[in-house]
């Protein structure tokens, strides 16, 4: 990026709601049912017939106010927003306007360098999806209703942040809560979580706004960052070859790494927004407010703190293992098992993370039960296993999702730990290498690893580092005199 210009991103984020019905009707939710299934009057825009709000929607909107430190508006009305598409059976959208359900909020973003940045909510409101066009290869438009009608809370930040990489940590944070809270599963590959970003440059030390762009369909923190960049750049150009900026909306297209221009960008009053007819206004009381707070989990920044605090964990584990709420909590029911917690962070952390990122699955569908992983971690501690052998035993629990005792007794790797036996196997091992004795004897501290490896080869890992160490230790030491 010209650092002559700073760049203006803001994002509205759509999150579907983990409700069991949808907003306005009693269909279904449910991801996957075959097209045009999950549908009634009420979402297909039949004439003559009424919407009933879910209350649910309420109070999952409402705790994720709170949860962002929004001011929760006692008062909030729905609206139309009128456009025609042909996923949009009524000719209009239920949505809140003028007067959100919640406002004035924020999230704090924090860097690698620990430094942390503020990034304000302007509004969370309530409103409902449409439908999906699918476009197949004869050059057909396909629409499926069944999205008519489901959930969606809109989370409109203010335009605080400067770069890619605040907007995905941004996105990722707003991620984190939605999951943390229960009320969205935070999958954008599904479309549960999406996200849109508007985006301007200007020159540095300038005030005023430039013109902005919307980018649409980024469906990963990683599309999100790209697709940013380019228009960053894009404007930028457009710039310095004294062209002017105009406000329209763009489609990302992840296999070419490029976004382009699908329509000018709207404004508000293109949408004729008005009151809803059929729907009350909202009302959130205190009594119902305080009754919704009561429901808030422990938050990310909470449980972060707690781990650091609680388990002696290292500010840096805490936060990769609280990232997401359910390796956190895969990870507190190892931890019900073993009270090693520092190990056991490792191998969530490292083996474990690193076979949910290389198979593409959630840690739910993870086949090593924490209890499981608890076990080896204290075969490990008890000195049963050393930590070699553990990283053998790890790949069988895996695929034959066996016990790590009973592989650990099958496979006969139970750590050798008999002080007179690794004794003997130090004594073969030195008279075995006069040469690398000498070289000991003479100062060469190196090849004391030299003859650890041999000890560890011969007994096929199985002998106990730390009494391997002390005992070849006392051995070689003894020689010098």
């Amino acid at each position: 990026m010209n650092e002559k210009y700073e760049a203006v991103i803001g994002l509205e984020v759509h999150a579907q709601l983990l409700t069991e019905s949808k907003i306005f009707c009693g269909c279904s939710t449910k991801f996957g049912n075959a097209p045009n299934t999950n549908v009634c009057p009420v979402c297909l825009g039949h004439p003559g017939v009424l919407p009933v709000l879910n209350k649910k929607m309420v109070e999952y909107t409402v705790l994720m106010g709170l949860a962002t430190d929004c001011d929760i508006n006692e008062r909030s009305i729905f609206a139309r927003k009128n456009y025609f598409y042909p996923d949009l059976p009524k000719g209009y959208q239920i949505s809140q306007y003028e007067e959100p359900i919640c406002e004035h909020g924020h999230v704090n973003i924090v860097f690698q360098d620990d430094s942390i940045k503020r990034i304000g909510i302007t509004r969370i409101h309530m409103e409902e999806d449409a439908g999906k066009s699918i476009h197949d290869q004869s050059y057909s438009t396909l629409v499926d209703v069944n999205r008519c009608g489901i959930p969606l809370m809109e989370i409109v930040s203010e335009p605080d942040m400067r770069t890619p990489t605040e907007a995905s940590l941004y996105l990722m944070k707003i991620r984190q809560i939605v999951q943390y809270l229960g009320i969205c599963d935070g999958n954008m590959e599904e479309g549960s979580l999406r996200c849109d970003a508007n985006v301007s440059v200007r020159l540095a030390g300038e005030t005023k706004l430039g013109t902005k762009t919307e980018i649409k369909n980024m469906n990963s923190f990683k599309n999100v960052e790209k697709a940013i960049a380019f228009e960053i750049n894009r404007q930028i150009e457009v710039i310095e070859d004294g062209g002017t900026i105009t406000q329209e909306t763009l489609l990302w297209n992840a296999d070419l790494n490029e976004a382009f221009s699908m329509r000018s960008k709207e404004e508000a009053h293109d949408y004729r927004y008005f009151p809803e007819p059929d729907l009350l206004p909202v009302v959130v009381d205190e009594k119902w407010k305080s009754e919704i707070a009561k429901q808030m989990p422990e938050l990310p920044e909470v449980r972060k703190n707690r781990l650091t605090n609680k388990y002696n964990l290292p500010k840096y584990d805490a936060e990769i293992l609280t990232q997401s709420k359910p390796v956190a909590d895969y990870y507190e029911k190892v931890i019900e098992v073993t009270d090693d917690y520092k190990t056991a962070s490792n191998w969530v952390m490292t083996d474990v993370l690193k076979v949910i990122n290389e198979e593409k699955i959630e840690i739910n569908n993870f086949p090593v039960p924490p209890e499981d992983l608890g076990e080896l971690v204290n075969l490990i501690k008890e000195g049963t296993i050393s930590g070699k052998i553990a990283k053998e035993v790890f790949p069988v629990m895996l695929h034959d999702k066996k016990k790590p005792s009973a592989i650990v007794k099958e496979k006969n790797l139970l750590q050798i730990s008999d002080s007179s036996e690794i004794e003997k196997i130090v004594d073969k091992i030195i008279s075995d290498k006069p040469g690398e004795v000498q070289q000991y004897i003479e100062g060469k501290e190196k090849v004391f690893g030299f003859f650890v490896g041999q000890i560890m080869r011969e007994t096929k890992g199985k002998a106990n580092p730390q009494m391997v160490n002390d005992t070849l230790r006392e051995k070689l030491d003894a020689l010098k005199k």
